[in-house]
């Protein structure tokens, strides 16, 4: 039976993807509800161009793959997953007489806010500029959104560094290129963040939730749920706890579980390490994942 990564976050940040607005207004992606709440979200899509770029930043990730030779920008002919670690984690499709699809290795939800817009709003002018050549300055206004948001990654570990797409020619990385890819890719989710209008949003786990498990399934997406407070946030550990005693053939959820959290955050700590054996930090969870990636496949990097 093979393995594989699935964990869900929660991380705090501020108005995270725009879609499109109405004149002088830009509006924030949302989701609407049936109670009646809207949430922003920032799009899988968006989440997904972070990560890329932060491997090409931190881990010099090869982006020079894609072309516009057959009409529409998509990656080249010529490159492969042993070029290209992008293609490797995120599939591709190559269209033409004999399309090559690639379905992505890692999975990603939209990162959901997990407390409701309440239509805030910022007005902005360019009066700094506009004073320098004594004109009048132009205005805009722009949705904002402060929350808590929570998204969930699942990662197939059988399908890193393997390519079947093209029979004539699959490809297969080396144990150790799979490795190291997988520890890149952890360390940039640790440390995620996004630059956007100016600033620049910390996307870093406040709250992680996942494991190694035998089967490729998001087990904590839309379990992970606030309870708000007066002056503090809980967990709703209740809804945890279910998602723990599930089983899959001989397995238990829990037994394979672990947290990491940063401390003072969220008010009923004490419930999560009663109801979780496997409790502690963000960077003692991620430093379990990296321990278990290389134990499963039998090398270091």
């Amino acid at each position: 039976m093979g393995k594989a990564i699935s964990f869900t976050a929660i991380f705090r940040a501020n108005s995270l993807n725009y879609g499109e607005g109405i004149a002088n207004i830009s509006e924030l992606k949302k989701i609407h509800r049936g109670n009646g709440d809207v949430l922003t979200f920032a799009s899988r899509q968006s989440v997904r161009y972070d990560i890329v770029r932060l491997g090409n930043e931190w881990f010099d990730w090869n982006l020079q793959t894609v072309d516009k030779t057959k009409g529409t920008v998509q990656f080249r002919e010529d490159v492969t997953i042993e070029q290209s670690q992008e293609m490797d984690l995120f599939g591709y499709l190559k269209t033409g007489k004999k399309s090559l699809k690639r379905p992505a290795v890692v999975r990603l939800s939209h990162a959901v806010s997990m407390e409701p817009y309440r239509s805030d709003m910022e007005f902005l002018n360019n009066m700094g500029l506009a004073e320098r050549i004594d004109e009048t300055p132009n205005l805009a206004n722009i949705e904002q959104h402060e929350s808590f948001y929570t998204y969930t990654v699942t990662i197939d570990l059988d399908r890193v560094g393997v390519d079947r797409a093209n029979k004539e020619t699959p490809v297969e990385l080396p144990v150790a290129e799979k490795v190291k890819r997988l520890h890149e890719l952890l360390d940039i989710l640790k440390l995620l963040n996004r630059n956007i209008r100016g600033r620049q949003e910390s996307l870093s786990p406040l709250f992680v939730i996942g494991g190694i498990y035998p089967v490729a399934n998001p087990f904590f997406l839309g379990r992970v749920m606030l309870e708000p407070q007066n002056r503090f946030w809980n967990l709703k550990v209740e809804a945890l706890r279910d998602v723990g005693n599930t089983t899959f053939g001989n397995h238990v959820v829990v037994d394979d579980t672990h947290i990491g959290y940063v401390s003072g955050i969220f008010h009923n700590e004490a419930q999560l390490q009663e109801a979780f054996v496997h409790t502690g930090t963000v960077e003692q969870f991620f430093a379990h994942l990296k321990t278990a990636i290389t134990d499963y496949y039998g090398a270091n990097v």
